[in-house]
């Protein structure tokens, strides 16, 4: 009911909005100042922020700079939530990796100008920005160009060319950093020096080859059939993951006497109580995690205050989803919004609605185990691409060890759905986008959003 009333005002309000621009009122908004050279020499061509050089062939910021090399080298081949146009912007660039590396091309950022060894530095000062086709840059956002790649290897065998196209080495590898698909193996020596270095220990014969996401079938010819074991690095490593999680049942009192009419007011009150509780949980499991001497203060300070609504989301939508959708809706639906509230909720809270729904839906229908959610988690936490760490090179390794794990956990616990570990990582980009949008939800509106989420959800679920 509350949806229909506000895809009505919703149509009202837009329909205004055409009036308004056809008499001029939004022209001003409208209007784009095209930059001098001056500026353009200060600003990145990416994002629009400073600038600190000539970079892969044109003028880009480092957050860029090491975005780009990364996902080439790493061969990361990502996906658009939405229509393949989003902003990209200083504070926006991190919320959809597809739109910023094709921004990257499309801007002329020159992929061999990027050095073969991986280490920093161009391979060339004097290489300039290039311009490529539109079929050449579906083949690099498609990962046909890496499989191309990766097939003329394994068909040549060991060869005296070092590109990361042709040698196994770290870069080759892909990355965990992000969503991505990849070319289907990866040859024996480069992933067990991998795992070396990320895990700590050596790998067990029978890991010969790793299932790429989104590149995994049971019948291809690259992954012999065997039984799966679990590697004894990765069953403690999870188990310390989960250790450092608080999975008792939420402090925060939710339980409302029948007839009693929930204001606004006191229902924006408990989600605050619930904010703040689910936030200091954040806090002491960050305290209890197994690499936490590894990384500086300032930088667990920079990640929490990047992620804690992405930490509390993902923590609701799983390990805490019982009371979330049970004793909080049942509190949410002893609240009525006035028409005032209806008529008022914005567009971005709209779109809030539809993707958490969505998303609800997709965590119910997996069953996320504690071990998952625990690995996506760390996942998310470790983003190496927020501004202001000291060692993000750090972080990606860390990053990476635990993709590992969590690929090698679901691999190896649901033999039977060999598209689970993918689906889990689809979620993180979505969780992450929908954490970015609700910071533009304004705060008098999220009872209302609470209310129809919580109510959709449990209706769709309770029909099942």
């Amino acid at each position: 009911m509350y949806i229909k009333e506000l895809m009505n005002f919703r149509m009202m309000r837009l329909k205004s909005l055409r009036q308004a621009n056809s008499n001029g009122c939004l022209r001003k908004s409208l209007n784009v100042s095209v930059p001098d050279d001056r500026a353009e020499q200060r600003t990145c061509l990416i994002c629009g922020d400073r600038a600190t050089g000539l970079h892969y062939g044109i003028i880009s910021c480092e957050g860029c700079k090491g975005f780009f090399k990364r996902s080439i080298c790493n061969k990361r081949v990502y996906r658009c939530s939405r229509d393949k146009n989003c902003v990209m912007s200083r504070k926006q660039r991190n919320r959809c990796q597809y739109c910023r590396l094709l921004k990257c091309l499309q801007m002329g950022m020159n992929r061999k100008a990027i050095r073969e060894d991986g280490m920093p530095g161009g391979r060339n000062k004097s290489i300039g920005p290039v311009q490529i086709s539109e079929e050449e840059i579906e083949r690099i956002m498609s990962g046909q160009e890496f499989e191309e790649e990766a097939n003329h290897w394994s068909n040549h065998g060991d060869s005296d060319h070092s590109s990361p196209g042709n040698r196994a080495s770290e870069s080759n590898q892909p990355s965990p950093g992000s969503t991505l698909s990849s070319s289907r193996s990866v040859e024996l020596n480069g992933f067990m020096a991998f795992r070396e270095q990320y895990m700590g220990m050596s790998v067990p014969p029978h890991y010969q080859y790793i299932p790429h996401l989104f590149s995994y079938s049971s019948h291809s010819p690259l992954l012999p059939p065997q039984a799966r074991s679990l590697d004894p690095q990765s069953y403690s490593l999870i188990h310390q993951l989960v250790s450092a999680e608080d999975l008792e049942p939420l402090g925060t009192p939710m339980l409302i006497e029948d007839g009693y009419a929930v204001t606004q007011a006191e229902l924006f009150a408990l989600l605050c109580r619930l904010a703040d509780e689910l936030l200091f949980r954040q806090i002491a499991w960050i305290k209890k995690l197994p690499f936490f001497c590894e990384l500086s203060i300032k930088d667990y300070t920079c990640l929490l205050s990047s992620t804690w609504q992405e930490l509390i989301l993902l923590s609701s939508l799983t390990v805490y989803s019982k009371q979330i959708f049970g004793e909080l809706a049942d509190v949410t639906a002893k609240y009525s919004p006035s028409d005032e509230e209806l008529h008022r909720f914005s567009d971005e809270g709209m779109e809030v609605i539809e993707r958490l729904i969505y998303l609800y839906h997709k965590f119910h229908q997996l069953k996320v185990s504690n071990e998952e959610y625990a690995c996506m988690k760390a996942i998310n936490f470790l983003n190496q691409d927020i501004r202001g760490l000291t060692s993000a090179s750090q972080l990606e390794q860390l990053n990476k060890r635990y993709w590992y794990i969590c690929q090698d956990f679901t691999e190896y616990k649901y033999t039977h759905q060999p598209n689970r570990f993918p689906d889990l990582m689809m979620c993180l980009p979505e969780i992450r986008y929908i954490a970015g949008k609700m910071v533009n939800v304004p705060l008098e509106q999220l009872p209302l959003l609470f209310k129809v989420v919580l109510h959709s959800c449990k209706t769709s679920v309770g029909k099942e």
